[in-house]
Formats: C-alpha cells, structure tokens, sequence
C-alpha cells in the first residue's frame, strides 16, 4: 500500500473535520512545554495525511474551577463557536478516539512569517499601528508598555475570546500562518461565571465594528432553542455554560462595545506569552 500523501493544512481536500473524525491516527511525539497532556500525530484517510494535534482527556491536569475530563469539548465548542461567526479563528477540531482514549484531535497550523503581533515598548504611549494592553515589569531596573499589532485579525479574535470567555489568551497562542491567524488552546473557556483574561484588551471600551455586530448577531440566531449551533454545544458544554454563552453575546450586542476588565479576576494571563 502506497503511503499517504502528507498535505499542508491550508491544502486538504477532504473536509478536514471528515479526515480528523475518520482517519487513522497515529502519534508521532509529545509536547512537552504543555500543561496538559498533548501529542503531535498524524491522521490518514483516503490517501491523505495531515499533521495534528491529540489532546486526550485522561492526559488533563484537574483545575479547581473546571470540572474534571471537561477541557477536550470546550476545544471543541470553541472551534464551532469560532465557525458560527464565519471568521473560522480556530482550526478544524473534533472529539474521537485515539489511542489514549477519548480526546479532542485539532489540524496542526504550521505557522508562517507574518507581521510582529505583540511587543514591548518603552514610553507611555503604544505608537502608530498598536494597542496598548499595559505596563509590565521587565526586570528590577525596566518597566516596558505590553502593546499589540491594530489588527482586524486580533481584534475579531478578541471579540470571540469575550464570546467564549476565554481565560488564557496568551501570545503563544496566536498562530500567523499565509495571512490568516488563528487562536489554540481553548480548554479554559465557556465557564459560567465571568473569567476572560487575555492579552488583547487594546480596544477594551471601544465600539465594536460593524462586522463583529453581523457576526454577534448571527451568532446570537445560531444559539436559539433548536437551532443547530445550540444542538451541537448541548453534548460539549452545560446548560448553564451555554446560557451564559447567550447572555454573554446579548450583553455585547446591547452594548454595542468591547469589554473592559471588571477588576473581578486578573485581567491578564500569566506568563503572557
């Protein structure tokens, strides 16, 4: 038998949520700089094959305020969260069988040279093209401003972050790949209670464009009784996360605005990147 066709991932022809749900998978190594456990594999089908990641349930480290075994389906509510917006921000991720059990399988983003997103600066003030996020001590002697890049692709990934109420948006996981940008690690999202921390608050208090109130407002059509997106998230997420989700979504809507840190819950991740 021939061996599979290794593609980019910007390249399968299969749908990839076919070839991640029904190929063959195969571990190839760890990564070992993650918290949790998660495995670099490949996955075959029809002739094809692509790289991804494997993130199996019994490899989660418990958290004191997530339920245990929960962190793989809110990967996989936040990419189909990310999908109903039609900003595809996540990449293609499904929940399977591997070979360590049940766990969320996610197409592997090779990344590509792209303009600086993050940066630390000196002064008060963020400069042309960048958002202030806030000051930072460096070391003993430095104090720099956090900033990041006046992106679109930043700013709709901080809306969808305000979404899901993401509370680990950190700069290592942000992915430039060919133009696009994509946000991993999705596990320590949809809680109930209010949690985003994240670094991309430069527009916090501002208006929200017209493209994130078109994308909020289909959301908010896709979260309906019924409704497909609300089906799909009913076996990933609880009832309670999922009103919270809808509620969430109304009150950007009624605001019309960005959120602003509540003074609640730290506001930034840490480390940051």
């Amino acid at each position: 038998m021939p061996a599979p066709e290794r593609i980019p991932a910007g390249s399968v022809s299969v749908d990839p949520v076919t070839l991640l749900t029904h190929g063959e998978l195969t571990v190839r190594g760890r990564i070992r700089e993650a918290s949790n456990a998660v495995l670099y594999c490949t996955v075959a089908y029809e002739g094809q094959e692509a790289a991804c990641v494997y993130k199996p349930v019994a490899g989660e480290r418990p958290l004191w305020d997530f339920p245990d075994g929960t962190l793989a389906q809110r990967e996989v509510a936040a990419y189909e969260v990310s999908r109903a917006t039609g900003w595809d921000l996540v990449p293609p991720t499904v929940l399977r069988t591997g070979p360590h059990g049940e766990g969320m399988c996610q197409l592997w983003i090779e990344t590509s040279g792209d303009a600086e997103l993050l940066a630390l600066v000196d002064g008060d003030e963020p400069g042309e093209g960048w958002k202030a996020v806030g000051f930072a001590q460096v070391d003993e002697e430095r104090t720099a401003l956090l900033v990041h890049a006046d992106d679109v692709r930043l700013r709709r990934l901080a809306v969808l972050d305000a979404v899901i109420n993401n509370s680990d948006r950190k700069g290592g996981h942000l992915l430039p790949a060919d133009g696009r940008l994509y946000g991993i690690d999705h596990g320590v999202t949809f809680h109930a209670e209010n949690k985003l921390r994240t670094l991309l608050w430069g527009w916090a208090g501002e208006p929200l464009s017209d493209e994130a109130v078109e994308a909020l407002q289909a959301l908010q059509d896709g979260l309906k009784e019924g409704a497909a997106l609300a089906e799909r998230l009913s076996g990933l997420i609880t009832a309670a996360e999922t009103e919270a989700l809808r509620a969430r979504v109304a009150a950007l809507l009624e605001s019309g605005r960005h959120p602003e840190p509540t003074g609640d819950w730290p506001a930034i991740p840490w480390p940051p990147v």
